[in-house]
């Protein structure tokens, strides 16, 4: 898409957010459904249904998707659809190339194993291998806005505000 293509796109969106500043706040919302005989939780997505269950490191068997693979997934997804967003948005032609995101987690922790181990990842890190006429500067802009306007990366950042709640079911 060229930068001229997705301005237009975009103009009519950033016009109603500009004068409504209401309308471009979006709940997004996910649902799964439990199956615990199976340790899986059934996630609904737009594509159909995934299983998602235990990482092998914590006793899986491997035949549903990881949660933090998804995590990974996710912010890949959402880094590559930035960086090609932004780089037509400057009119830096990328032909193509591939996006990756690896994290580094320490099972202890949510097996806890040692309390002294957090859960969740220490690090995370995405690269690029871009097939594109950029200069160094370019190069720079695409990394340090891919970064700043990819909503996963961002949301990661600062730990976003999250409460867990849990209801019983009502008898029926």
């Amino acid at each position: 898409m060229t930068g001229d293509a997705l301005r237009a796109l975009q103009a009519p969106l950033k016009a109603r957010y500009r004068d409504e500043p209401g309308s471009a706040l979006v709940q997004l919302h996910a649902s799964g459904v439990l199956h615990p005989d199976d340790l899986i939780c059934r996630v609904e997505t737009t594509l159909g249904a995934i299983d998602s269950g235990l990482h092998p490191a914590a006793g899986g068997d491997g035949q549903s998707a990881c949660s933090g693979d998804m995590l990974l997934e996710s912010l890949v997804a959402c880094a590559g659809v930035t960086l090609t967003a932004v780089a037509s948005a400057l009119g830096i032609p990328v032909r193509g190339g591939t996006v990756r995101a690896e994290g580094d987690l320490d099972f202890r922790g949510t097996l806890g194993v040692s309390k002294e181990v957090p859960v969740g990842f220490r690090a995370i890190r995405v690269s690029f291998e871009l097939d594109a006429d950029a200069d160094e500067t370019q190069v720079a802009s695409l990394s340090r806005l891919t970064e700043r306007y990819c909503v996963v990366a961002q949301s990661l950042k600062p730990t976003p505000e999250l409460g867990i709640s849990l209801k019983p079911k009502a008898a029926e």
